[in-house]
């Protein structure tokens, strides 16, 4: 039987583009929001959900961190997709005739020099595959997306300027969510390993915190903040670093994290992907 991913969007998204390349066997299951995606994977209608979490231009995905330690699911895998953005009108309309690109509002700066350049005015909505298919049902040669190929391809839309991403390097992260974490190692390059902590109401907790994986020779990758609850005083942590749980060296820097924090989460371990350099 054939598996399902999740992806927030629709059909034609990048989401939709990162679950056709990482996983071919699993067919797409679109879902409005971030949380619907997460909620698909947990109540078991999908086995898998592709959640993309930051981009090279942009920064991280909003919201995305603070949902990731509630969600009951972990990380078996991360999938960069090089993020091409093409300007789609509706057949036989001209790139002169655009005075409007609609887009998500986290694609909009990827492009904001061309579209200035063009004097074409930046829309905000909800999707970009959902601008693809607001444009193909406008019919109106002045309106464009900005989208995928692949959304061009769903609904029908001519592409009027291919790769206007202003960032030739322009990279979107995603991570791949299940409901069970899998700590078996897995490939022949690197593991990554993202957990969550809050430290206590110590002074210097945080810098002590750290310390044992400095002291224990590991790389972290990531270390991003976010307050829970409302409140200023609770502040969680999301890191990432270079390792496996059993690494020898991890399991001491993990102790000594326990003598600093009042709460560790494993979101899971899993494969660097050869994008990340």
């Amino acid at each position: 039987m054939v598996g399902r991913i999740a992806f927030q969007g629709e059909l034609g998204a990048y989401s939709h583009q990162a679950c056709v390349e990482a996983r071919p066997d699993h067919t797409p299951f679109p879902c409005p929001s971030f949380q619907d995606a997460i909620d698909a994977v947990r109540n078991g209608t999908c086995d898998l959900g592709m959640i993309a979490v930051e981009n090279s231009t942009y920064g991280r995905v909003a919201d995305v961190h603070s949902l990731l330690p509630d969600s009951q699911l972990h990380i078996i895998d991360e999938h960069f997709i090089r993020v091409h953005i093409n300007l789609l009108g509706v057949p036989g309309a001209t790139l002169g005739q655009v005075s409007r690109a609609h887009g998500h509002v986290v694609i909009l700066p990827q492009c904001a020099q061309y579209l200035r350049a063009h004097r074409i005015e930046p829309v905000v909505s909800p999707d970009n595959a959902r601008a693809a298919r607001d444009v193909m049902v406008w019919g109106d040669p002045t309106q464009a997306a900005l989208a995928s190929e692949l959304a061009a391809k769903i609904y029908g839309l001519d592409i009027l300027a291919a790769q206007i991403e202003d960032n030739p390097n322009n990279t979107t992260r995603f991570l791949i969510m299940a409901c069970d974490i899998d700590v078996t190692r897995r490939g022949n390059g690197k593991m990554i390993t993202a957990f969550v902590f809050r430290v206590r109401n110590l002074p210097a907790a945080l810098y002590k915190a750290m310390g044992g994986f400095a002291t224990n020779g590991i790389n972290m990758t990531k270390l991003e903040s976010y307050m829970v609850g409302g409140d200023f005083t609770a502040t969680q942590f999301y890191a990432e670093v270079d390792g496996h749980p059993d690494d020898e060296n991890m399991i001491r820097a993990f102790e000594e994290l326990d003598h600093f924090t009042d709460l560790i989460t494993l979101l899971g371990t899993f494969p660097a992907d050869p994008r990340r350099n």
